[in-house]
């Protein structure tokens, strides 16, 4: 069963921890909120747990804590959600508003993701496997988002900048995601 509209006040999703950063944007006028887009990420590489990932979303990110922090150094990015390991799920940018996550991509014959979709970050590394407790929130997040929202295509980054990025990789389980979401998701034979 789908979660209710009301888990939304403003673009916020209730249930999650509002943990707000300024790397966002208005979205264009008349642009049509349909894709969901599933990245993964770990800071460092590898390593999870910890206050790096947000803190680099919130531009606070102490990049004297590890030599791979100075390669990320000064870039503005950010999701509107992130699900940690255990399945909790903290939001950082309305979904009413164009966070900054997708980068030059194009998918649904549309160039420039970030107008009009909502980008979802599991913690983890490209190709590497995800936790059942990260697979329940992330499900119950986007059937709670196709409520709210026209979403009609859920996607990894690898599929709408495929010349750029891998993840969330291989080890992301798409039909499980299919068989909890009655979204378009992408052919997992193609790149």
């Amino acid at each position: 069963m789908y979660e209710k509209e009301n888990s939304f006040h403003q673009g916020w999703y209730t249930p999650a921890t509002r943990h707000p950063c300024s790397n966002f944007g208005a979205r264009p006028a008349g642009a049509v909120i349909d894709l969901i887009v599933i990245h993964s990420i770990s800071l460092p590489p590898g390593q999870y747990g910890g206050s790096a990932v947000l803190d680099f979303f919130a531009n606070r990110l102490d990049t004297s804590l590890h030599p791979y922090f100075k390669a990320i150094e000064g870039m503005q990015v950010s999701a509107h959600f992130f699900i940690r390991r255990d399945g909790s799920v903290y939001q950082l940018v309305s979904c009413d508003d164009r966070a900054w996550h997708a980068g030059v991509s194009h998918y649904r014959g549309r160039d420039n993701c970030n107008d009009d979709s909502i980008g979802i970050e599991l913690e983890g590394l490209s190709g590497d496997t995800f936790e059942a407790a990260q697979y329940t929130a992330l499900a119950t997040l986007c059937r709670a988002l196709m409520v709210r929202y026209p979403i009609r295509y859920i996607a990894g980054h690898e599929h709408i900048a495929p010349e750029r990025k891998s993840d969330p990789g291989s080890g992301f389980n798409w039909a499980w995601l299919q068989s909890q979401c009655d979204a378009i998701l992408p052919d997992e034979s193609s790149p």
